[in-house]
């Protein structure tokens, strides 16, 4: 298995009137194969299996550099994985370089769902997202709260857990000012799949910072809430 074999491997699933199809929806200028999802993912499931982890990483940059929207796509997926042995210390360390080459919502969101695991595995890892609030760099702002969004889910969090919950709340209020769509739409899925599991912290952060949202911002946000409490936080 060697990176020119993965670049080749997409390449022989391209389909030119798909691809001219996904260039128009994601209005980046880029390549785009047009391969479909499921071929992508069962392309990486071989891969994961062939490869060394060395391998998978140097498969990973290399996809990544080839700067195919479905290159990248399939650079993420192949490290979206709960635990990468022995070591993901490297994995890490290049999701992170990633970032501040992010130019679109898809690729933005799929790294962040390969970073999601890395940082289950390591939650320390956390504090390496804290400049990411502040950056110019939109998408890099987007990936703070979308690779955090493990700790909306538990049902019983632990003290460690509660207080990236709360980090994050900190995060999602000094950004409730920023009304960058993507940025508006983070903070409202990010709240909205907390009111499953923690439904007064969402009332509380809302009755502080909903204001700050747009209104498709505070109505998602508040999706999972009773409908009596959207009224009293929105309507008066």
């Amino acid at each position: 298995m060697t990176p020119q074999s993965a670049i080749e491997a997409l390449n022989a699933h391209s389909d030119e009137a798909e691809a001219l199809k996904m260039r128009g929806y994601h209005k980046v200028a880029r390549p785009y194969l047009g391969v479909p999802a499921p071929v992508i993912e069962t392309l990486c499931k071989e891969w994961r299996a062939a490869c060394s982890l060395d391998e998978r990483l140097a498969v990973c940059a290399a996809l990544w550099d080839s700067n195919s929207f479905e290159g990248r796509i399939a650079a993420a997926k192949l490290l979206t994985q709960a635990r990468i042995r022995p070591d993901d210390t490297e994995a890490w360390a290049l999701i992170k370089s990633w970032v501040p080459e992010f130019d679109c919502w898809a690729i933005t969101d799929a790294v962040s769902i390969a970073g999601q695991k890395r940082l289950v595995w390591n939650p320390e890892r956390v504090e390496d997202l804290v400049p990411w609030v502040t950056s110019e760099h939109i998408w890099t702002r987007r990936a703070a709260l979308v690779m955090t969004l493990p700790w909306t889910k538990q049902n019983t969090p632990k003290e460690a857990e509660l207080a990236v919950r709360d980090q994050v709340l900190g995060w999602a209020a000094e950004l409730a000012s920023d009304h960058e769509p993507f940025i508006q739409k983070a903070i409202a899925w990010w709240l909205r799949e907390l009111s499953k599991h923690d439904s007064p912290r969402v009332h509380d952060f809302l009755s502080q910072h909903g204001q700050k949202l747009k209104p498709f911002a505070q109505k998602e946000a508040a999706r999972k809430l009773a409908s009596q409490d959207y009224a009293r936080l929105f309507n008066g």
